[in-house]
């Protein structure tokens, strides 16, 4: 048998993944679940037109996609008011997060991010070697005052921020991101994820100049537009710190169909605003059902809704598995303290009737697993 020659950092990494998914639950328990509450996709779905476009461009799936991403790079600089060189398209955030942590983290770089924050972030930095630092959250929100102090302390060469937050759904207005930057540490990228923009209230977006190269902004098609099979991210930044990712990109990781159904989505301002309507609804009948239970929800700018389960993580997760054994698929945050919460996908009306009807047993079943009253 040949001797597998890992290298020494792969050799000392878990073989983790930073989430497990519904699929792999489902096959777990044997039967599928009755409703995907539980990775924040938008079950309401892409732009039609979004979706005849990749129908129709499915025809000529057997080309490869434009390596340069030439005509979504610039419908997407229309759109922002910025140049093409401003914009690099990936794999979704997910795909432009691995290549920037290629760029900048070797061996013992130090990383700073929030405590109990986007866990693929964590795994990349730990897949390049670098050294992550945590700081804990600020109540329900991440702190960035404490992220650039952490930054300036351990000589970070990235910090991470999403705004709004995953898994809290909490949010800074861009104009606060935008003073705390003065504490910004020279030499430190500060990585902005606004993966849930579109989501949150006017002015969530940081109002900072585009070729600012003091940070990246991750934005994506997956959440609000609809589209996270399709896999399509894009980041926006300074000519410089853009075209370095052509050292390190797939340049065809991007598929004709993810082109073609993102360049209409965008086009698609009324559809956008359907969904960012019926994510509003959605949340507030999350609430409601929390209320209903004698619970209380995090006040959320993205498409999902934290509830307060009101105990400890061990609670929570009884709650959680409960969910999931009637057959929901929800999720937690990991970390304390906001892991008392479990985290609910804006869903259609009949997923949130699922979930209605599912939460008062499973809450049961918790008191009685952790021995606690109502």
């Amino acid at each position: 048998m040949t001797q597998l020659r890992f290298t020494p950092l792969a050799q000392s990494l878990p073989a983790t993944v930073p989430f497990v998914g519904p699929e792999t639950q489902e096959r777990q328990r044997g039967a599928p679940f009755d409703a995907r509450l539980g990775a924040n996709e938008n079950v309401f779905g892409p732009s039609p037109r979004a979706i005849e476009a990749m129908q129709k461009a499915a025809g000529d799936i057997w080309m490869y996609g434009d390596p340069e991403n030439h005509d979504l790079r610039h419908a997407l600089a229309a759109h922002h008011g910025v140049s093409p060189a401003n914009i690099v398209v990936g794999e979704g955030i997910d795909g432009l997060l691995g290549y920037l942590v290629r760029l900048f983290i070797g061996s013992g770089d130090a990383v700073v991010t929030s405590e109990g924050a986007y866990p693929t972030f964590n795994y990349h930095v730990a897949g390049f070697g670098g050294v992550l630092h945590k700081v804990p959250y600020l109540g329900d929100h991440e702190d960035p005052a404490a992220l650039f102090a952490k930054a300036a302390e351990v000589d970070a060469k990235l910090v991470y921020l999403a705004n709004p937050d995953n898994p809290m759904g909490t949010w800074h207005s861009g104009a606060e991101i935008v003073a705390a930057m003065e504490a910004l540490p020279k030499g430190c990228l500060l990585v902005l994820d606004e993966a849930y923009v579109e989501c949150a209230p006017e002015g969530t977006a940081a109002p900072v100049d585009v070729g600012d190269t003091r940070l990246i902004r991750m934005r994506t098609f997956s959440k609000a537009y609809g589209m996270a099979g399709a896999r399509v991210g894009y980041a926006l930044g300074a000519p410089e710190l853009i075209s370095a990712f052509n050292k390190v990109r797939n340049h065809f990781g991007m598929n004709r169909a993810a082109q073609a159904g993102a360049l209409t989505a965008l086009g698609d301002a009324d559809w956008l605003a359907h969904v960012q309507s019926e994510i509003s609804t959605a949340r507030a009948r999350i609430d409601t059902i929390a209320q209903d239970n004698g619970l209380s929800t995090v006040p959320s700018a993205t498409n999902f809704v934290a509830i307060d389960c009101g105990q400890d993580g061990v609670f929570a997760k009884a709650v959680l598995d409960a969910l999931i054994a009637s057959g929901l698929f929800v999720r937690m945050p990991f970390a304390a303290p906001q892991n008392r919460c479990i985290r609910i996908s804006c869903g259609r009306p009949q997923d949130l009737d699922a979930f209605a009807a599912a939460l008062p047993g499973a809450l049961q079943i918790a008191r009685v697993q952790t021995n606690t009253q109502a």
